[in-house]
């Protein structure tokens, strides 16, 4: 009995280790976020053993799992009606609301939705929770883009899919199909979705065929770029749940089908050195000490190699490509760029990402609100449904939806 009781304290004493992390004392839900990031930390070692032994890729893994998870949970949308849809190839699920009385057209929001390109769905509840919420609050039609996901396809296959379904919507027969209103249309998307929606957002600005254009787009804690891993946001939060560090370069790595042992050298921006020429260009545009606000860069400090690795741009030059990494792109685009919503968190690996682009489309003459929150963590808005429900998800939500009712 006496060693019954010792292998439990052993085992709680354990569980009591892995769970807990150091978090700062203004994160919302500490105990909760600390269960939600030791479970998925379970759940990807156990899909990289998998990995390991050859049995099947580990996202595919992880995100088998996700979906099966999200199947015990259930969401009702009795009001909204929910339909599947094929745009220019692409799957979509579009959220419509009952029609009102003298109403003629609704305005709408093209999402996209977040997960590292490799992970989660339009169908999952969390974002079908999130897309049926803001289709009642705003009374608007909201097209989910089913993407396809890593490792099924790499960069850049991602943003073709979300740039053509949102190009189809764009056309005015569809509209009219759908009663959209052409003057109020958004695009949205958070975390990899607010990538790809910034990178859709600067290529129909350019485009000059169309006749239709996002009156506004809004980028929920995007991830922008893959310079600099060396941010203060990078270094601050390099180990906070859900997005440490690690997770997001590997997520890069997969995201261009890279191979993992490029990590370290980009961990410690040997990729972005002062002796690699393509990427001296682009310096200027991401020089976090001029466009980080005192209060964020805190005291770090710049990560800057004098020699670097060159052959890794060579081997993947999607590194500089502006349309994986929107914050590199120059001036010119910026300043066509609709009135913007950003919003950010402060425990966040991604947080100075959001920060920067804002700043940029500032100078840039494009109006901004970037809408900042002290004590959340990068994908707190999708966390609304029990059990991984967190009073960090209402309160982002009901901001970023708040700006689109006031704004589209």
């Amino acid at each position: 009995m006496r060693a019954a009781w010792v292998l439990l304290a052993a085992l709680a004493a354990l569980s009591a280790y892995y769970i807990y992390l150091p978090l700062p004392g203004t994160v919302s839900d500490p105990w909760k976020l600390m269960l939600l990031d030791a479970t998925f930390r379970a759940v990807q070692q156990t899909c990289h053993l998998i990995h390991y032994l050859r049995l099947s890729h580990h996202l595919i893994v992880l995100n088998y799992l996700i979906c099966t998870f999200d199947k015990l949970k259930s969401v009702s949308s009795e009001d909204i009606n929910i339909t599947d849809a094929v745009f220019d190839g692409v799957e979509v699920r579009v959220f419509e609301p009952p029609a009102k009385r003298d109403e003629r057209l609704k305005r709408s929001v093209v999402y996209i939705h977040g997960g590292g390109w490799a992970l989660a769905s339009a169908r999952t509840s969390l974002y079908n929770n999130l897309c049926r919420i803001m289709a009642e609050s705003l009374n608007a039609v909201v097209v989910s883009v089913e993407y396809r996901l890593v490792p099924e396809v790499c960069f850049p296959e991602q943003f073709h899919d979300a740039l053509r379904a949102t190009k189809h919507f764009l056309q005015p027969d569809v509209l009219a199909e759908y009663s959209v209103d052409p003057s109020r249309i958004a695009i949205s998307g958070d975390s990899a979705g607010g990538n790809l929606a910034a990178a859709v957002c600067q290529q129909l600005s350019k485009d000059e065929h169309l006749t239709i254009r996002p009156k506004l787009q809004a980028l929920i804690y995007p991830v922008l770029q893959a310079f600099d891993f060396n941010t203060p946001s990078y270094q601050q939060n390099m180990n906070m749940p859900v997005l440490p560090r690690y997770v997001m370069i590997n997520y890069w790595i997969d995201y261009f089908n890279g191979n993992y042992d490029l990590a370290h050298s980009l961990l410690i921006n040997n990729h972005t050195a002062l002796d690699v020429g393509q990427a001296l260009s682009f310096r200027g545009r991401l020089n976090w000490t001029s466009l980080l606000p005192s209060s964020f860069k805190k005291n770090y400090k710049p990560v800057i190699q004098t020699t670097g690795k060159a052959e890794i741009v060579q081997q993947i030059p999607a590194l500089l490509d502006v349309r994986a990494v929107p914050l590199l792109a120059e001036n010119e685009t910026l300043q066509l760029q609709p009135k913007t919503y950003i919003l950010t968190c402060e425990n966040d690996v991604l947080r100075d990402d959001g920060v920067m682009y804002a700043k940029r489309l500032e100078k840039a003459g494009v109006e901004v609100t970037l809408d900042h929150f002290d004590d959340c963590f990068h994908g707190c808005m999708i966390f609304t449904i029990w059990p991984t429900d967190f009073s960090a998800g209402i309160q982002t939500r009901n901001s970023y939806i708040k700006w689109l009712d006031e704004n589209l």
